[in-house]
């Protein structure tokens, strides 16, 4: 059978260094759009881009042709040099290391779309870190919640 045939989608959640809320809502759709660009660039599909101050979560359906790490690599790397180019914060802007990566089904889109779109109303009710330590326990992904967040960040 010729051609390769996937449906691979994944969430990605990564912090910005130190959790610090960096991100203004004065320019975090610039952002967003530019994320979203890097996904394109990459031969990716962006779904959907959005977050919070101090933590972004991005929708993408995911060819196999590219290693997740890659990916999260190049947003990371090319969205901070944007930020610190564009002189949107004091200082250096970086993401905090690692990222959370989740695979959902295509009936569960969705979901995880309106989910990733209403992140405001999410965290009325709790924190990044509760948030992620809920990813992390819902996808039963084993962690020592010691190592889970830098403490030097």
């Amino acid at each position: 059978m010729p051609g390769t045939f996937t449906q691979i989608y994944i969430q990605i959640i990564f912090a910005v260094k130190g959790r610090e809320n960096l991100i203004s809502k004065t320019w975090k759709d610039e952002l967003y759009r530019y994320i979203s660009g890097i996904i394109t660039n990459k031969d990716q599909k962006s779904i959907i881009v959005n977050g919070m101050p101090d933590h972004i979560h991005i929708l993408i359906g995911l060819k196999p042709s590219m290693p997740i790490s890659d990916l999260v690599r190049d947003i990371k790397n090319n969205s901070s040099n944007f930020i610190n180019k564009k002189g949107f914060v004091k200082g250096k802007f970086s993401w905090q290391e690692g990222f959370g990566a989740f695979s959902y089904s295509h009936s569960q889109l969705e979901q995880v779309y309106n989910y990733v779109m209403n992140q405001e109303l999410h965290h009325h009710r709790k924190t990044f870190k509760e948030e992620y330590e809920d990813f992390l326990k819902k996808f039963a992904i084993d962690y020592n919640p010691q190592y889970l967040f830098n403490s030097t960040e």
